[in-house]
């Protein structure tokens, strides 16, 4: 690495083996040279570079929005029914996790949560416990889109680092937090103290972003989320209810599908309104989209929707891929102290940044999901990602506090303060102080250097994390919920068999090699892999040796 700049550059065969205290410091005029002096040809090829980038992410964040709706089309009725009563504190943390999973959004999570309290069909106690879930859920989707570089070990490693410092980052919250507030309510007592006497009717806003985004996703496919509302507030058992579609006169647009009955004026469905599922139409455009389909039953849409979340992972995997690939060529030959001062700004302008642009998307989800490929790249820092993502933490409980003024209801209002307040507590906690810092960061670096070993570590660390512990636990929570002998004792004999299988995991993993042994395994799976794959140019060399072997005797 003797450079006369100091450092590698961004392509160079062993650039992606400098450590961030290995790079230079850089001046912002070497910054502002690199930046802005070029000449006529090298500005086109900075003016075409930039158009396509641009292309590419507008498509992948088209790829993130029906993704989104896909996932509400399909998880709509679970997450309803799961969000649709009161509970006990450990059930509502998973439910909250659950339902964010199912239906890959926090926001429209939180906006139903606040949605419940305000109408109070849930207390607010239980909806402080829904938030918590849904703050980790939020972050499989930055999870998912890591995956996208599986195709360059080193960019896996990096991309995947960076998207599960958003994962450990909230489930430490959640560790410390989560007993705290059962023990003393701290949250709960900390906003009902800062409540106005009333809140009055306000209007949602929606960021431009969005409004960019959705009108060409909203042709391919739009989720109904009155159905997720209607189905956890009670107004509806199920999903049944909203089926067969039904449109007016057999035409397919807003008015004739999606209008909404008067009840009051005596309106019925099939002759004064049509009736829609889980997917609707544009208000706005008054279009329906091309999934719609009149006289569809709850297994067409759902199928819809699956044909949807299939080719949205697979428009975003290409989008993702080409916007890296621009993004590579782009910063070819840069040096890496020029790239590390551009990118090494303040934590706390860093979480401002984070802020603004999650404010604006309406998505923590999208913010760190456009990130998530710059960390790949090697152009993003972990160290910078980190206060990027508690930034995208605090701006998306902004779509709270927006649902929360449009209910008149002061105990909505108290739970997006809650949502807020959680994460600035997380904040407080895990950022400010260098050692509490290196937790979350050093997790992610080992997960993402447990990529190196094996492809299948994401796949099974989301599958694990998301879906099967949560699952376990409201399993465990629920027997405690019947409020029978037999059932709380089960449940209790269980409990302990769980966490002494845990203390047992634990002691194999510390004291007896666990750790080691899991390297070991995954390591001969490396090899048996690259074995395999060279195994058939192999045997033609072997071959070829003993031919000639066989000719000289």
């Amino acid at each position: 690495k003797e450079r006369p700049t100091g450092s590698t550059h961004f392509g160079d065969a062993d650039w992606d083996e400098e450590r961030p205290d290995e790079i230079g410091d850089a001046t912002w005029g070497e910054v502002a040279k690199a930046c802005c002096v070029h000449d006529a040809k090298e500005w086109g090829k900075i003016f075409v570079g930039a158009c396509a980038a641009l292309f590419f992410l507008y498509f992948f964040l088209v790829s993130l929005e029906l993704m989104g709706s896909a996932a509400k089309v399909l998880g709509g009725c679970k997450a309803g029914g799961l969000m649709s009563d009161d509970t006990n504190p450990v059930a509502g943390l998973v439910i909250g996790e659950l339902a964010t999973a199912l239906i890959q959004s926090s926001s429209t999570t939180t906006s139903i949560i606040v949605s419940l309290v305000g109408a109070e069909a849930i207390s607010v106690n239980t909806g402080i416990y829904l938030v918590m879930g849904a703050n980790i859920g939020t972050s499989v989707t930055n999870t998912i889109v890591s995956m996208g570089q599986m195709g360059d070990g080193a960019q896996l490693e990096r991309a995947f680092a960076g998207a599960t410092v958003h994962d450990i980052f909230n489930l430490l919250s959640v560790a410390i937090l989560f007993p705290l507030e059962i023990i003393s309510h701290y949250l709960y007592h900390l906003t009902k103290a800062m409540l106005p006497d009333n809140v009055k009717d306000g209007e949602a806003w929606s960021g431009p972003i969005k409004k960019i985004v959705s009108p060409l996703s909203d042709k391919i496919l739009k989720s109904n989320k009155d159905v997720i509302k209607d189905i956890a507030t009670g107004k509806v058992e199920n999903c049944d209810a909203y089926y067969p579609v039904l449109c007016l006169d057999g035409i397919e647009d807003y008015k004739h599908c999606a209008s909404k009955c008067d009840k009051d004026a005596g309106e019925e469905v099939g002759v004064d309104c049509g009736r829609v599922g889980l997917i609707t139409c544009d208000k706005d455009s008054g279009e329906c989209p091309g999934f719609f389909q009149n006289g569809a039953s709850l297994n067409d849409d759902y199928i819809s929707g699956g044909v949807c979340l299939v080719l949205s992972l697979f428009l975003l995997f290409v989008c993702l891929m080409a916007l890296v690939n621009v993004l590579q060529r782009g910063l070819a030959g840069m040096s890496t102290r020029i790239i590390y001062k551009a990118t090494n700004v303040n934590g706390l302008i860093a979480m401002a940044i984070g802020t603004g642009i999650t404010i604006l998307v309406q998505s923590s989800s999208i913010t760190t999901s456009v990130l998530t490929p710059f960390v790949g790249i090697g152009v993003i820092q972990l160290e910078q990602m980190f206060p990027l993502t508690l930034g995208a933490n605090i701006g998306t409980t902004i779509t709270g506090l927006l649902a929360a003024m449009v209910s008149d209801n002061v105990d909505a209002l108290q739970v997006a303060l809650c949502h807020l307040f959680f994460n600035l507590s997380g904040i407080v906690i895990w950022y400010p102080i260098p050692i509490m810092r290196r937790v979350p960061l050093r997790g992610a670096r080992a997960l993402g250097r447990a990529t190196r070993r094996s492809r299948l570590v994401p796949p099974i660390y989301i599958i694990v994390v998301f879906f099967v512990i949560p699952l376990l636990l409201l399993g465990l929570s629920s027997l405690f919920m019947q409020k029978t002998v037999g059932f709380t004792v089960l449940g209790s004999f269980l409990v302990i068999g769980v966490v002494l299988g845990i203390a047992r995991f634990i002691w194999w993993w510390k004291k007896q090699e666990g750790l080691q042994k899991c390297l070991a395994c995954l390591d001969r799976r490396t090899d048996m892999n690259s074995t395999m794959k060279t195994l058939p140019e192999d045997m033609q060399f072997l071959k070829s040796k003993v031919s000639l072997l066989a000719e000289h005797t």
